[in-house]
């Protein structure tokens, strides 16, 4: 059986495409390479001895064939904790930061967690978040991400966003990005400020990975034809039920149950696991 394996360098050393090559076939592709080979490799090894990120495909998932890529939002589509930010405000950022990273590590109910922190926020006025949206969000989109979304909507692959952060956000993210579709939890907002509670239902893994298969038969696909990406505990679910499951700088946990790992790159890399 043959295997390709991805090596996310745009350019190699001498020494290195002599090591790619003494285990199988190695193919320049402009920014990055592919190496077919038909004995598995210790991919994490790899990526640890040429210091970039290395990933085997599924032996079943062909990237042409890719119709959907659904993605989570806070630490993967932008680089911060938008609840983080939000308590930053209030100048509860630490305090509510501990908590996220407990929860993204698995070591929390994701639902208690979240309504632990949102409580926090309570009578933070609704312009504050317009200002955390402008200020924080907008410039923490990741590297590459603008230009990956506009290569996929160039390719016909519907875009999908699914987060247990807030819809506040993602209404506004819609307007610069080109999100097809997205789930996300609702802030109660009453006489233009938090209420500190959260409208059910909570996003939490079960729901994600419900809309992942809602959207995947909305579509009619097959799963080998749809991609998650994520970074926490909350994303496990769908990142399995996916033909390609990708941690993006995850989390241990998110790492453990992922097809593959963007350790070192950004949504370049994404779009290189994506590239027929």
């Amino acid at each position: 059986m043959h295997r390709t394996t991805l090596i996310h360098a745009d350019t190699l050393t001498p020494d290195q495409r002599a090591r790619l090559q003494s285990l199988g076939s190695l193919t320049p592709r402009g920014d990055h390479f592919l190496l077919r080979h038909r004995t598995p490799l210790d991919a994490e090894a790899l990526a640890s001895e040429l210091g970039c990120d290395v990933n085997t495909l599924p032996t079943d998932f062909d990237p042409e064939r890719v119709r959907l890529v659904v993605s989570d939002l806070d630490s993967t589509l932008i680089g911060i904790e938008t609840i983080d930010e939000l308590a930053a405000e209030l100048g509860l950022k630490e305090r509510v930061a501990a908590i996220t990273e407990r929860a993204m590590a698995g070591e929390l109910d994701f639902t208690a967690a979240l309504q632990e922190r949102v409580a926090l926020l309570e009578g933070l006025a609704r312009e504050r978040l317009e200002q955390v949206f402008e200020t924080r969000m907008l410039p923490a989109i990741q590297p590459g991400a603008r230009e990956t979304l506009a290569w996929l909507k160039r390719r016909g692959i519907t875009f999908a966003v699914v987060s247990g952060g807030f819809t506040f956000f993602l209404e506004r993210l819609q307007r610069h990005l080109p999100i097809d579709d997205f789930r996300a939890c609702r802030l109660e907002i009453r006489n233009g400020r938090l209420t500190g509670r959260v409208i059910p239902p909570v996003v939490d893994k079960h729901v994600k990975a419900a809309y992942v298969e809602e959207l995947r038969r909305r579509l009619g696909l097959s799963p080998q034809q749809v991609v998650a990406v994520g970074d926490g505990a909350n994303d496990v679910p769908m990142l399995r039920q996916a033909g390609l499951g990708i941690a993006y700088h995850g989390h241990p946990i998110a790492r453990a149950h992922a097809d593959v790992r963007i350790d070192r790159g950004d949504w370049h890399t994404l779009r290189q696991l994506l590239t027929p």
